[in-house]
């Protein structure tokens, strides 16, 4: 049986924070070990981990920090996204202010306020200027990796305190929420509806 695994496009100590507690509300795991600004597990190791792990769907952050180009993070998930047993069903791609900025194609966003749009959002979660692109600095082989839904976002776990770990990180949940959703896999929220965002 096959892993279903959501790409998390950011891994410092917020996105960690933020990972981890939207795993838990949704009974499935977050690889911990994927933090890192930048990522310095390999996809190989990573793969292992998503395999061994009882729980389902798996978030796995990775991380460039502004590395030009293909770096650590964007090596990893393509590594990832190619083992056989894992099932990439969704990616959410953070948006950040690297001075190389990178974008790619988003089937949407979602802003800080949790209002989904056709254009791009920047790290503090307000909508951008470009229709179904965000930039970011681990976003470059995205475009490349044939994921079925990429929703963009803002910093995760930041947002100017709309998605604070203290909130409930609720900008992080409705994107995993959606993901999960438009796979067909529908998972129950502890303590959510859809209207509580």
């Amino acid at each position: 049986m096959k892993k279903r695994v959501i790409l998390v496009t950011d891994g410092d100590l917020y996105a960690k924070k933020a990972v981890e507690h939207v795993a838990r509300k949704i009974g499935g795991r977050c690889i911990s070990q994927s933090w890192g600004n930048p990522t310095a597990i390999s996809g190989k190791a990573l793969a292992s981990l998503i395999m061994q792990t009882p729980h389902d769907p798996v978030l796995v952050m990775f991380d460039d920090c502004g590395f030009r180009g293909e770096g650590p993070g964007e090596k990893a998930m393509r590594d990832v996204c190619s083992h056989p047993n894992i099932d990439v069903i969704g990616a959410i791609a953070v948006a950040s202010k690297t001075k190389c900025c990178e974008w790619t194609k988003v089937h949407f966003s979602i802003d800080r306020y949790g209002v989904l749009t056709e254009v791009g959002i920047d790290k503090s979660g307000l909508p951008d200027l470009e229709v179904g692109r965000i930039n970011g600095d681990t976003v470059y082989v995205l475009d490349e990796l044939n994921v079925p839904v990429v929703i963009g976002i803002g910093d995760i776990g930041k947002m100017s305190g709309f998605d604070a770990i203290e909130k409930g990180a609720p900008i992080t949940t409705r994107a995993v929420q959606l993901i999960l959703e438009r796979s067909g896999y529908h998972a129950k929220l502890e303590g959510t509806t859809k209207n509580e965002y």
